[in-house]
């Protein structure tokens, strides 16, 4: 049996594992969604501003990091997991850290072809608030605006 995956704040170190969590959930999750940016681009995004800059936290368990969130306020801006690892519990515990971080509610967005994350974010008490058609979005991809309040 594996150990649960322990959540703690990312450090500059981790900022490569992020990016291949980050990278390989967004494939297996959102295959017909155009990334506007390279892997490589997006490695140095993490590195450079997200890992040092934004209030990064990563799951880690057998010795790596399995899942990554990213909060900005009241913005719950990025929840990723490794594929292998979702349906073990990490996102319901990556919720329950940004209700506990942001009391007074949460706003995020999500892809509207992304049933799975709807259903998830619903089963946690957000509603959605927003439906556009993506212009607002680097993607250009319609997504989905969700709210919780406590």
């Amino acid at each position: 049996m594996t150990a649960p995956a322990v959540l703690r704040r990312a450090a500059g170190p981790d900022a490569a594992a992020v990016a291949d969590v980050w990278l390989r959930s967004f494939t297996a999750a959102l295959p017909t969604v155009v990334r506007p940016r390279t892997d490589d681009e997006v490695r140095a995004y993490i590195r450079d501003v997200v890992v040092p800059a934004r209030e990064t936290w990563v799951a880690q368990a057998d010795g790596g990091v399995v899942g990554m969130m990213v909060l900005a306020g009241d913005l719950l801006s990025q929840l990723y997991l490794h594929p292998e690892w979702r349906g073990r519990g990490i996102g319901d515990r990556f919720v329950a850290l940004a209700k506990e971080r942001s009391p007074g509610g949460l706003n995020l967005w999500t892809f509207q072809v992304n049933k799975p994350a709807h259903r998830f974010y619903e089963r946690h008490g957000f509603v959605a608030a927003e439906h556009t058609d993506g212009s607002g979005n680097e993607e250009r991809e319609p997504d989905v605006r969700y709210v919780w309040r406590p």
